[in-house]
């Protein structure tokens, strides 16, 4: 589930629909969770679709350390890439955002730790030198995700949290540690689902190849 201080809203022809924050978010706050209404899709139930659906999967949808494509059931599926994401997922099923984002602007993540199955063509940023998202980005990135991820675990308990009802019971006492001592925290790196195996079991080429198309993959 997305934050409830957000909607969709149409970016650009380019971009298309993204989700945009409608009030402030601090720093620390977690700003999607997984939970029941999301749909999971293994390899094998994917195979049993019809194309049509099959591309409607690999466009919203975002993988898990498990190699599962998960199809979130609300706008969160809408969240755009960016290198310089304000919103970066855990190793807890849930998301954070790494820093203060302000009422009108896009939540985004960096596709780059959501197992996509091939390479992701972006619009350049400044600040940033990647030209794509790649499907091992975990394995070059995951300590500079993982510092922002213990800044913003640090300040977690000084902020609303209302989406907190959606942690995982199998987590609520690992988050609760990490929060009183962030160093405590799990790696991102734990996302982390091979890439070479998951192109072989997907069931269908991705399509995720063109420019920041409007999509959750979270």
């Amino acid at each position: 589930m997305i934050h409830p201080n957000t909607n969709l809203q149409f970016i650009s022809p380019q971009i298309g629909f993204g989700v945009v924050a409608t009030h402030f978010i601090p720093k620390g706050t977690i700003t999607w969770a997984a939970d029941p209404l999301d749909q999971i899709f293994t390899p094998k139930r994917l195979h049993k679709l019809e194309p049509v659906f099959q591309n409607i999967v690999d466009t919203y949808s975002y993988r898990d350390n498990a190699g599962n494509f998960i199809l979130c059931w609300d706008h969160s599926r809408f969240v755009n890439h960016s290198f310089l994401s304000n919103c970066i997922s855990t190793a807890y099923n849930f998301e954070i955002a790494v820093r203060d984002i302000i009422a009108g602007e896009e939540l985004t993540d960096d596709y780059g730790y959501l197992n996509l199955t091939e390479p992701f063509n972006c619009i350049p940023e400044a600040g940033s030198s990647r030209k794509q998202a790649l499907p091992d980005d975990l394995l070059n990135f995951y300590p500079f995700w993982d510092e922002q991820l213990r800044q913003a675990f640090a300040v977690f308990n000084n902020v609303e949290q209302p989406l907190a009802g959606l942690i995982e019971k199998r987590n609520q006492k690992k988050v609760y540690e990490v929060s009183h001592n962030p160093l405590l925290m799990d790696s991102i790196l734990q996302c982390y689902y091979s890439s070479s195996k998951s192109i072989s079991e997907s069931p269908f080429k991705s399509n995720m190849n063109g420019i920041l198309t409007s999509d959750k993959t979270a």
